[in-house]
């Protein structure tokens, strides 16, 4: 098969993934922004990955602070942490990024980091040019329930890029899920943290890098 778009998760896909430690202390500086310096750690390891809308209530309860006032906080502090990340060198593009500036497609980005993140880095850093599309989150805790598998964003970038046959590549079972729910095909790329990862999904393709597209996309 033929595709016509390609659109991309972002971390882990086309620019390194953020180590873990820089996300935790980010949401722990949060934390002190709010006014709670001394967070308990299972509570800061609970919004620095794979927070929920009720996760969220449940922790802000317990410090006695607005649900939405306190996430638009987290997002704003763990989007800068990234950001200079980014400035740093520590945070940049994978090497076959620039290949795609000759795969005759139309290219988006659908992340489940931050809008703020996602804009940063395409405006930051070279190759990014040819994007039509480039979704994030909104630092809302509604966005929380919108993150993949939820199709909601990549079905916002397919109808922005007009896509007739599409195909969404990741890194993560959860956008294998999201393709399938969008009615698209998958690529799952095994970026070298992913090597080994057993998938318990079917993507419709598997790469090693982005350069593999070119034989993917002609059929």
């Amino acid at each position: 098969m033929t595709y016509d778009t390609v659109v991309f998760d972002n971390d882990g896909v086309l620019v390194g993934r953020t180590r873990f430690d820089v996300l935790r202390d980010a949401t722990r500086d949060a934390f002190e922004e709010c006014g709670v310096e001394e967070p308990d750690p299972d509570d800061v390891e609970r919004m620095t990955i794979g927070a929920t809308p009720g996760s969220v209530g449940t922790v802000c309860q317990t410090y006695d602070l607005d649900p939405g006032s306190f996430w638009r906080t987290r997002d704003d502090v763990v989007s800068k942490a990234q950001q200079q990340e980014a400035r740093a060198g520590r945070k940049t593009p994978y090497d076959d990024l620039d290949t795609l500036q000759d795969l005759d497609v139309k290219m988006g980005i659908v992340s489940s980091n931050q809008q703020a993140t996602v804009d940063f880095l395409i405006d930051h850093f070279e190759g990014f040019e040819e994007f039509g599309a480039a979704y994030g989150r909104e630092p809302t805790i509604h966005s929380l329930q919108l993150r993949k598998p939820n199709p909601h964003y990549l079905e916002q970038a397919l109808g922005d890029l007009d896509a007739g046959s599409a195909l969404f590549v990741g890194d993560n079972e959860s956008d294998i899920k999201a393709a399938e729910n969008a009615g698209v095909d998958s690529a799952f790329i095994r970026r070298p943290h992913r090597r080994d990862w057993e998938l318990n999904v079917w993507p419709t393709w598997e790469i090693d890098s982005l350069d593999d597209l070119f034989d993917v996309c002609s059929g």
